[in-house]
């Protein structure tokens, strides 16, 4: 569930790029244009950056300049896609803060071992298929989930809930937020699903006498407390 922003202004290479990353189970921003991207990531921080050379508004080249001033986007890992294949244009993304860069038309598998690769470096936690936090175990990659010696059953939406939940320690998530990110952008689901939902996942992970790991707050919505993930 690691978030990809792509800025590319050629829409059907940015669709097609969005159809096979989130194939793959990442969650996706667009942006067509640079001056689009640079308001946007002053709103988030995502795990990745794929960032076209050659944008409307504002290069990519300038935004990757922009980015690596600010704190909060100092360490954004940006792959550069660009037509531009000499030597001399390659040094000069990297120089300006690229972290890869490749040469369109590109290799799609490639590109995404590329983007997986990265992420593994500066955010394993994102690609990783073991989630641990407290006594709780959620395994990805078998679909298992475990609370110390015993394994939890979960239908496949509590377990994409934990998942998410899981990710992001500490963070409050809205019921809309919480729709988006488990659901989907194009599914129409009632917020209260959430709630109904989360009631369940609580069923399930909290039997006897134990620590519920997942905070109500009200009026915004839910949690995976911090405090239980770091003890």
């Amino acid at each position: 569930m690691a978030k990809v922003m792509i800025v590319e202004d050629e829409e059907a290479v940015s669709l097609m790029l969005r159809y096979n990353l989130e194939a793959e189970g990442f969650e996706v921003e667009q942006a067509f244009r640079g001056d689009e991207a640079d308001i946007r990531l002053k709103e988030i921080t995502p795990d990745l950056l794929l960032l076209d050379w050659m944008l409307p508004g504002l290069s990519g080249i300038e935004l990757c300049r922009r980015l690596r001033a600010r704190p909060e986007t100092e360490r954004l890992p940006v792959i550069m896609l660009t037509a531009r294949g000499e030597e001399s244009e390659r040094v000069r993304g990297l120089a300006t803060g690229a972290d890869d860069y490749v040469v369109k038309p590109f290799s799609v598998p490639e590109l995404i071992a590329r983007v997986k690769a990265m992420l593994r470096r500066a955010k394993p936690e994102t690609v990783s298929n073991l989630l641990t936090a407290g006594d709780i175990e959620l395994d990805r990659e078998t679909r298992r989930v475990r609370r110390s010696a015993r394994e939890i059953h979960l239908g496949p939406t509590e377990f994409r809930l934990l998942e998410f939940l899981m990710q992001s320690p500490g963070r409050v998530f809205s019921r809309e937020q919480l729709l988006n990110g488990v659901w989907g952008h194009d599914v129409y689901v009632d917020e209260r699903t959430v709630d109904v939902h989360v009631g369940r996942l609580r069923k399930s992970i909290n039997r006897g006498r134990v620590r519920d790991p997942i905070r109500t707050v009200r009026g915004s919505g839910y949690s995976f407390d911090e405090k239980f993930a770091s003890a």
